[in-house]
C-alpha cells in the first residue's frame, strides 16, 4: 500500500509559466482540471536573468494565476523538483474568481524574500510570446534528466531557465 493515489489529492496555486498547458502538460504529464484564483498579499516579481518570476509577500499585492487540483503525490513532487531549493511551498488562502470563495491551497513562494534579482511585474502574454518555447524545451530537459540522471546534477537543468545561459 505504497501507492501515492491513496493520499488525498494536492491543490496547488500557480502563477508564471505553470499556468501554460503545454509547461504543466510535460511537468505532471497529464494535463490536470485548472480553476482560476487570485492570491491576496503577494507581488508576482520578474528575476533578473531568468525565464520564469517569483512571488513575494507584498502588502496589498494581488497575483492572478490558476489552481492545479487534484494532483498525486508524485505530481507534487515533480513541482518541488522543478521549482528547487530557491522556492518554499507554503500553505495560502485564495479566491476563487468565478465565485469568490475561499481555498486553502499549496504554492510556491521565492525563498529569499529579500533577493536583489526580483523587481517589476512579471508578464504572462509577454513570456508566452518571448520566452515559452525556450522554456518548454527546458522542461523537455528537466524531465529527461528526471528519469535518467546519468550522473548529472539538478544544476544541469537550472541553466536552461536562464535568459542567455552560457554556451558550454
Amino acid at each position: 500500500m505504497t501507492s501515492s493515489d491513496q493520499f488525498p489529492p494536492h491543490n496547488v496555486f500557480v502563477y508564471g509559466s505553470f499556468q501554460e498547458p503545454a509547461v504543466v502538460g510535460l511537468i505532471l504529464e497529464c494535463t490536470p482540471a485548472t480553476v482560476s484564483a487570485q492570491l491576496h498579499g503577494f507581488h508576482l516579481y520578474r528575476l533578473k536573468g531568468r525565464l520564469h518570476p517569483c512571488i513575494s509577500p507584498s502588502g496589498n499585492g494581488i497575483v492572478t494565476g490558476k489552481i492545479l487540483t487534484g494532483l498525486t503525490d508524485a505530481q507534487l513532487e515533480n513541482l518541488d523538483m522543478i521549482e528547487g531549493a530557491e522556492y518554499v511551498r507554503k500553505t495560502v488562502e485564495v479566491v476563487l474568481t468565478d465565485t469568490s470563495e475561499k481555498m486553502k491551497v499549496e504554492t510556491f513562494v521565492w525563498a529569499n524574500k529579500d533577493d536583489p534579482d526580483m523587481y517589476g511585474e512579471w508578464d504572462f502574454e509577454e513570456w508566452k510570446r518571448l520566452h515559452m518555447e525556450k522554456f518548454i524545451e527546458a522542461s523537455k530537459k528537466f524531465m529527461e534528466w528526471k528519469k535518467n540522471p546519468n550522473g548529472k546534477t539538478r544544476e544541469e537543468f537550472e541553466k536552461f531557465v536562464h535568459e542567455d545561459p552560457h554556451a558550454e
